[in-house]
């Protein structure tokens, strides 16, 4: 297991576009992927579009990805990068 944790810069959160995007990177991975607030119990499927968005992460939260697999170090890393990127929006 592998994780780590980055900031949401973006001024409207993980809204439809930006979390399309993620479920797009996600899925390029075999490993097993989450994201969640940090210190917070409550996760989704880095896979899922739907349970993405109703965690309803917003900006200026902070947030945890956890991946377990073969390839769980890259699959974290590029997901912590596409998020710190901003998406292009900022």
């Amino acid at each position: 297991m592998y994780n780590k944790s980055t900031l949401i810069k973006n001024s409207s959160g993980l809204h439809a576009r930006p979390a399309s995007e993620f479920i797009a990177c996600a899925k390029q991975f075999d490993s097993k992927i989450t994201i969640g607030r940090k210190d917070s119990e409550e996760n989704a499927n880095a896979k899922s579009i739907i349970m993405l968005l109703s965690l309803g992460l917003g900006k200026g939260e902070t947030v945890e990805i956890c991946a377990t697999g073969e390839d769980e170090t890259k699959a974290v890393d590029m997901l912590i990068e596409l998020i710190e990127s901003g998406f292009g929006e900022i």
